[in-house]
């Protein structure tokens, strides 16, 4: 299977997500967090430093759980532009103009 490229967009979500894992995370080790998720603690530093740019859901929802993150505040944070514009309920963005 041959897997297409990711857009900026998902290379960007990829880096908040791996912002607020790190973040949440805070002094804890890796390792435990990985291991409390079993997950692989390369898996964690990769999904961390945005290597992994879209994790499966599993894997988020496990790493979170250990972290104490729900799963609404990880889909919030990581669709929030730079800009602070975060997606209406349609899924566009308030800056997005809405096709006719």
């Amino acid at each position: 299977m041959v897997r297409l490229p990711l857009t900026p967009a998902e290379v960007e979500r990829g880096q908040r997500l791996g912002a607020l894992l790190r973040r949440a995370r805070g002094k804890r080790s890796m390792l435990d967090i990985a291991l409390d998720a079993g997950v692989s603690p390369e898996t964690l530093r990769k999904i961390e430093s945005g290597r992994v740019a879209t994790p499966a859901f599993p894997t988020i929802a496990a790493i979170a759980d250990v972290l104490g993150l729900s799963l609404d505040a990880v889909w919030t944070e990581i669709n929030q532009p730079e800009g602070g514009v975060g997606p209406t309920t349609s899924g566009h963005t308030a800056r997005e103009p809405l096709a006719s």
